[in-house]
């Protein structure tokens, strides 16, 4: 009898061992997956503002050369725009930190899927454009900016942008573009301060 009740006891034990096993693996696949929410390594960045009707390129970059090291990204020189003029700009990330062949390397392309989560926010003084006017919104959500892509809940992105230079001056004015990282948090009201912020950066700007 005492051999019997030894086995029953190894049994029972075993069915309880194997229970214990099978609701943490069912609590496991219950969870859902966390969302990341981490801000995109950028070490270079690069504004293209071309001339609508036609003409040379106006271009300006700022780098950050050590990613999330010590060193502050850094603009390479003004941006010199012709007064009167209408540009569209096209902004470029990059991480030049990562493989050429690596999904990380491209940033602008991982914004551009991931809409849904991004929203760049402009911001000038010095009224250096007369379209659009204002100083952006990044200040305010309800400062025009002339978005020309969208997310596909029809949200603006702002990879491409339009803008027209305003007269010429001879003092120079800001000009700031961030970034913000709004999973789950993307709306129509949502604004600067909603979320995480993968760039802010100011470059100079003049109008001739």
């Amino acid at each position: 009898m005492d051999g019997i009740f030894y086995i029953m006891k190894k049994a029972l034990l075993g069915f309880t061992f194997l229970g214990v096993i099978f609701l943490i693996l069912s609590g496991c696949e219950a969870e859902d997956p966390v969302k990341e929410n981490t801000p995109e390594l950028i070490t270079r960045v690069t504004l293209t503002f071309v001339p609508t009707d036609g003409g040379a390129p106006v271009t300006a970059t700022a780098s950050d050369p050590d990613g999330d090291g010590v060193q502050d990204i850094a603009v390479d020189g003004p941006i010199n725009l012709t007064a009167s003029v209408s540009y569209t700009l096209t902004l470029s990330l990059i991480n030049e930190l990562a493989e050429t062949s690596s999904p990380e390397y491209d940033i602008t392309e991982e914004v551009e899927e991931e809409g849904n989560e991004h929203m760049f926010f402009y911001g000038w003084t010095h009224n250096v454009f007369s379209d659009p006017t204002g100083d952006g919104n990044i200040d305010n959500r309800d400062g025009i900016v002339n978005y020309q892509d969208v997310d596909a809940k029809n949200l603006p992105i702002g990879i491409i942008t339009k803008w027209t230079a305003g007269a010429a001056s001879s003092s120079s004015g800001v000009f700031r573009i961030v970034l913000k990282h709004q999973p789950e948090l993307k709306t129509s009201t949502s604004d600067a301060n909603t979320g995480e912020t993968d760039l802010d950066i100011e470059f100079e700007i003049n109008v001739n």
